[in-house]
């Protein structure tokens, strides 16, 4: 047989194989009504198990594994339609419209000048109450005990990633994400007024923001030194009477504290942007939200991320970002947080959140947003 032969009697299998899929499609489809008409769940390990047994038995010993994965994946997209027709009938509802403008106040890491002030009046413009608040859990509190209506913090930043205690709060509280704000940021080096900048040995900022000057400071010979946040480092500097010290903050904040700039890009990469996200105690979402966060504990079984994935890609939802936490204590068992494209509104995603979190050992719904850039 020649190359063009061998594609022919290929393309011949796949249509037979293609017919063969859609039966078994069909067949599904008529389990998941029996199974709906009896109150039997979806999965059914010891089913599942039976048929993969079957399959690597009657598979020469090179293909057995391989075999076990095809059909492994026919069953997980059997599921996917079973779980659409078991869910076909039920009501969700929607979500409560994210308003900005009824906003009463919002709760801040940091003081005036800070990034994160920068992204609540992006959102909200600029005249709501702001609560600024030491650190990252006390804006939690304020939001979670009802004194204020939303929260701000970053998440991640485009030079140095992720913001670990943001991850940390949002695994382990009950809140939910309205929206997600982009600012860009230009850290400046600042000192006193009266201070000679060539003198200066130590530099204060938030672990984050020095991180992203760290070439700046290497160049300069300074050491940084780590401060709750860039605005509270600049009123730090502002009110000492150490003439060793700088620190690392936005333009703005650096003139509202009346400091000198003595670099205005102190930062290794421009354009650089942080990702804020605003949420709520209740959920509530924007009329036009078009992304759906969620966290989860991915199965510490072989493929059980692929097999997660697949749910995904059967239900045709674009994945647009995956991260992963270990989890303390649990062998390497991450928690995994996704963003993907989709609306409460739309009732095939919220029967998918439903059935993913229907599936999961561990799964949080963080909510239904839109980024504001």
């Amino acid at each position: 047989m020649d190359l063009q032969d061998i594609r022919k009697e290929i393309n011949a299998i796949d249509s037979d194989l293609q017919k063969l899929f859609l039966r078994r499609m069909e067949l599904c489809r008529d389990v998941a009504a029996y199974k709906k008409a009896h109150g039997l769940p979806i999965i059914q390990a010891d089913r599942e198990q039976e048929v993969i047994n079957r399959i690597r038995a009657n598979a020469p010993e090179d293909m057995a594994e391989a075999s076990a994965v095809l059909f492994t994946e026919i069953m997980d997209i059997s599921k996917c339609l079973q779980s659409e027709e078991l869910t076909r009938e039920k009501d969700y509802s929607a979500p409560a419209v994210f308003d900005p403008d009824k906003a009463v106040v919002i709760a801040c890491q940091g003081t005036s000048g800070a990034y994160a002030e920068s992204a609540c009046i992006k959102l909200f413009g600029e005249n709501k109450p702001i609560r600024f608040m030491n650190y990252f859990k006390d804006v939690v509190g304020l939001v979670e005990s009802g004194r204020a209506d939303f929260g701000i913090l970053p998440l991640e930043n485009s030079t140095v990633g992720s913001v670990e205690e943001t991850y940390n709060l949002m695994s382990s509280h009950d809140f939910y994400i309205t929206s997600i704000v982009r600012v860009e940021i230009t850290h400046c080096f600042a000192v006193r007024q009266d201070v000679d900048p060539e003198g200066v040995t130590r530099v204060f900022s938030k672990k984050e923001a020095l991180a992203q000057c760290s070439s700046f400071l290497k160049a300069k010979n300074l050491s940084g030194v780590e401060y709750a946040n860039t605005a509270l480092a600049a009123e730090m500097v502002r009110d000492s009477t150490d003439p060793a010290i700088g620190c690392i903050c936005s333009k703005r904040c650096a003139e509202m504290n009346g400091l000198k700039i003595v670099e205005e890009h102190a930062a290794d990469v421009y354009p650089n942007f942080t990702r804020f996200i605003c949420f709520s105690k209740n959920f509530c979402a924007p009329e036009d939200a078009d992304t759906v966060s969620v966290a989860f504990r991915v199965p510490h079984t072989p493929a059980g991320l692929y097999r997660t994935l697949t749910k995904f890609a059967v239900n045709g939802l674009n994945l647009k970002k995956i991260a992963n936490r270990t989890l303390a204590g649990k062998d390497f068992e991450a928690l995994l947080f996704l963003d993907f494209e989709g609306s409460c509104n739309n009732r095939k995603v919220a029967a998918f959140i439903d059935d993913l979190q229907s599936s999961m050992s561990y799964f949080k719904f963080l909510g239904n947003f839109k980024e504001i850039y």
